[in-house]
């Protein structure tokens, strides 16, 4: 018998052991850590660009070999960016608990043996007990459990997907940061050439005397500022490729290449109630809140169902000390006396609320938002466009001034102080170009809708065969 026994717990061990998961160990070295922040190969970027898919994000053809284009720096971003990385694992994460929330409670072996001891013992022999229990209830909060893990699926798809539209954005603003760097780097240059030929007429005429030292010093004032603009021109511009870099997730001293003569348009606004329920219906991180509360009143279900008493059924059989054999059921019922799981439904309950006022909030915020930003952007229109007015004025005044200062008609301060003025105006134009992108793209993740800002400039066709990212020289 006591074989016989050995061999059916031997079985019962081997069938619970053949499903079980193996131990893996997965330390942090320094491989691992080299490849995670090793740089993407572009051949790989290019082919799983050509598979991009996302709900807000237009696809593009990405090839750097032209140069990346605001477009195909948010599409590489959202490829190589290694905190994106970390936020996708949460996927993982969810349908784990997913695949935990379908899997049914196992079922409970018990055996049991007593061993005549003392008294009259002739003729008895040892008696077993074996019971086999299930504990039913678990039926009943299943389907619950299965909601609220679905739902949540849901919301970790979703919140992974606003995280993406943000880092892209964040791409966008960074690529036209850099265009405008460049531009304003351009025009600085300009300003130091302009200056020097400036400074080198008055010299000349200093020795021929038609000029005097007090114009010497003002021209000469003009350059130290030109230079200081054109220093600070050089840092801004490196500022914007670092941090272009890191959104993109490359290394430093990687040179990302934008195209040539990236320009930008800026879309007519539709009114606040339009993009107000655009970003209702579409914006990512709503719908990401709306999921969550889904998930959410399934456990509140969940939890009330679990007030029902926790029931066991199962079949039992024995011998007792007098070969009597038995065989029968058992049932176990949970009283519920104290324990009604009453703490649980109302900890349930409160995060339903919490969640239905955080996504109320976050309307609200969302509408607030955009409001504030089509006021922004009607302004910030109204006076860049001004500027432009402006502008071109004073581009006709500033070469008159030119001819007539080359004519000795004008002395050299006004002339100063005049081009001065205009360099300033040129400069307060693409500040102001840059305010124009920024709540651009700004209204563009408020709203959940893409392209507010676009670059209308035609893709160059002239492809090289390598790319040009390289180390900066």
């Amino acid at each position: 018998m006591h074989n016989s026994l050995r061999k059916w717990w031997l079985i019962l061990v081997l069938i619970g052991l053949s499903g079980c998961a193996t131990y893996k160990p997965m330390p942090i070295t320094s491989e691992a850590v080299d490849a995670g922040l090793r740089p993407p190969d572009l051949n790989e970027v290019r082919l799983e660009a050509s598979k991009f898919s996302h709900p807000l994000l237009k696809p593009v053809l990405f090839d750097d070999r032209d140069g990346i284009s605001p477009d195909e720096a948010a599409i590489l971003a959202v490829i190589a960016n290694p905190g994106l990385r970390a936020a996708r694992d949460r996927r993982g994460i969810a349908k784990a608990q997913l695949l935990q929330a379908g899997i049914l409670p196992n079922p409970q072996l018990s055996f049991d043996m007593g061993i005549p001891v003392g008294g009259d013992t002739q003729g008895c022999v040892n008696s077993f007990g074996l019971g086999l229990g299930w504990n039913i209830t678990s039926l009943i909060t299943r389907g619950a459990c299965l909601d609220a893990a679905k739902a949540q699926v849901a919301a970790v798809d979703l919140d992974i997907a606003w995280r993406e539209w943000q880092v892209a954005e964040a791409a966008r603003l960074h690529a036209y940061h850099l265009a405008i760097a460049r531009k304003r780097l351009m025009a600085a240059k300009r300003t130091v050439t302009f200056f020097k030929r400036l400074r080198k007429d008055v010299q000349r005429g200093v020795t021929l005397g038609v000029k005097t030292r007090l114009d010497l010093m003002t021209a000469a004032t003009g350059l130290q500022k030109a230079n200081s603009r054109l220093i600070v021109a050089q840092a801004t511009m490196e500022q914007e490729r670092l941090a272009f870099n890191r959104v993109l997730g490359l290394p430093a001293l990687k040179v990302v290449p934008l195209t040539k003569d990236i320009t930008w348009q800026m879309e007519q606004c539709p009114p606040a109630k339009t993009l107000f329920a655009t970003a209702e219906n579409k914006r990512l991180d709503l719908l990401a809140l709306k999921h969550g509360y889904e998930s959410q009143e399934a456990r509140v279900r969940m939890a009330v169902l679990a007030q029902f008493p926790r029931i066991t059924l199962g079949p039992t059989g024995g011998k007792d000390t007098d070969k009597l054999k038995t065989a029968g059921g058992e049932i176990s019922i949970e009283l519920p006396f104290f324990d009604r799981n009453q703490g649980h439904i109302a900890v349930e309950r409160a995060t339903r609320r919490q969640l239905l006022d955080e996504y109320t909030a976050r309307l609200f915020e969302t509408r607030a938002d955009i409001e504030r930003l089509i006021a922004a952007i009607s302004a910030t229109r109204r006076q860049l466009t001004t500027i432009k007015k402006s502008l071109l004025m004073e581009k006709v005044l500033a070469d008159n001034l030119d001819r007539a200062a080359d004519a000795g008609q004008i002395d050299i301060f006004s002339f100063y102080e005049a081009m001065e003025t205009f360099y300033d105006r040129q400069t307060q134009e693409i500040d102001l170009e840059q305010k124009m992108i920024d709540l651009g793209i700004a209204l563009e993740i408020a709203s959940g809708r893409y392209g507010f800002v676009d670059n209308p400039a035609p893709v160059s066709q002239t492809l090289r065969r390598t790319t040009t990212m390289g180390r900066p020289k």
